[in-house]
C-alpha cells in the first residue's frame, strides 16, 4: 500500500482503520462532526452502546478532545442507569432532567478532607460549581447558595438554588452526609413549594428537587409522593 498510495500505512494505523471500519458498521450515529482524533478515543470500546453515547453527547455539547476524555475518565457511562443509557442513545423516549444526574456525582476533594461535613461539602461545590453542574446535566445555572427562605416566622436556608434553562425549572439541591432519611423528602418539598408560590412565573415548569445524600435508601425514595423529587449519592474524588 506505501507504494501505490505513499506513506501513511504503518501497521498500526491499519489496525485503526479496520477497526474503524468495524465500528462504522456497529454505531449509527457515527458523524462527520467529530474530529479523527474523537474518534480514536472510542473505537476500541467493546460496547457499541458506550461508543454511540459518547458520539452523541460529543456533538451536543460540542465536546473538545479533552472534555471527551475527562468525561471517559470519569466514567459518565458507567455513572447512568440503563434505562437513562437508552433513552439517550435511540432517542426513544422524552428526556427528563433525572435521565442526565450521574450515580454517584463526583466532587473533587481539593483539601483531602478527612471529615465531611455539610458545610464543607458545600464548600467544595462551589470551588468548582461549574464542574459540579455538568455532573448533574446540561443546562444549569447558578443562581445562589444558602438561599433564604421565609416559612411562618422563620427563615429556612436552600442549600443551592439552580436554574435549568433547558427544561425552563428552578432547581432545589440539598446537601446531606448522612443516608436518605425521609424527613429529607419533606423538608425538600416545603423548599420547591416556597419557590413555586413565591418566585415561579407561570411561563416557567414547576420546581424539582435533588437531593445529594452519602448512601441511597431506595425504600424511601420509591416511596415519596413527589415524583419530581430525585436522588442521587457523592462521591469524593482526590485531587
Amino acid at each position: 500500500m506505501t507504494n501505490e498510495f505513499g506513506k501513511g500505512y504503518s501497521s498500526t494505523r491499519l489496525k485503526y482503520i479496520r477497526r474503524f471500519y468495524e465500528v462504522s458498521t456497529k454505531c449509527p450515529s457515527l458523524t462527520d462532526e467529530l474530529t479523527y482524533t474523537h474518534y480514536c478515543e472510542l473505537i476500541w470500546f467493546e460496547d457499541y452502546n458506550k461508543i454511540n453515547y459518547y458520539i452523541k453527547i460529543s456533538v451536543k455539547q460540542n465536546l473538545s478532545v479533552r472534555e471527551l476524555r475527562t468525561k471517559i475518565k470519569n466514567k459518565e457511562y458507567e455513572r447512568l442507569d440503563d434505562r437513562t443509557k437508552n433513552k439517550l442513545i435511540f432517542n426513544n423516549e422524552d428526556n427528563n432532567i433525572k435521565d442526565f444526574i450521574k450515580h454517584p456525582i463526583i466532587i473533587k476533594n481539593k483539601n483531602n478532607y478527612e471529615e465531611i461535613s455539610e458545610k464543607i461539602l458545600k464548600q467544595l461545590i462551589l470551588e468548582d460549581i461549574s464542574s459540579f453542574m455538568k455532573e448533574l446535566g446540561n443546562g444549569f445555572c447558578y443562581i445562589d447558595s444558602e438561599y433564604k427562605i421565609k416559612l411562618g416566622e422563620r427563615y429556612n436556608y436552600i442549600d443551592l438554588l439552580l436554574y435549568n434553562i433547558e427544561f425552563n425549572c428552578y432547581v432545589v439541591i440539598e446537601l446531606k452526609v448522612t443516608e436518605l432519611k425521609s424527613e429529607y423528602i419533606g423538608q425538600i418539598q416545603k423548599y420547591m413549594n416556597y419557590i413555586d408560590i413565591n418566585i415561579r412565573r407561570i411561563n416557567q415548569e414547576k420546581t424539582i428537587g435533588i437531593i445529594i445524600c452519602k448512601k441511597d435508601n431506595h425504600y424511601v425514595i420509591e416511596y415519596a409522593s413527589d415524583e419530581r423529587i430525585y436522588q442521587t449519592t457523592y462521591k469524593l474524588v482526590k485531587v
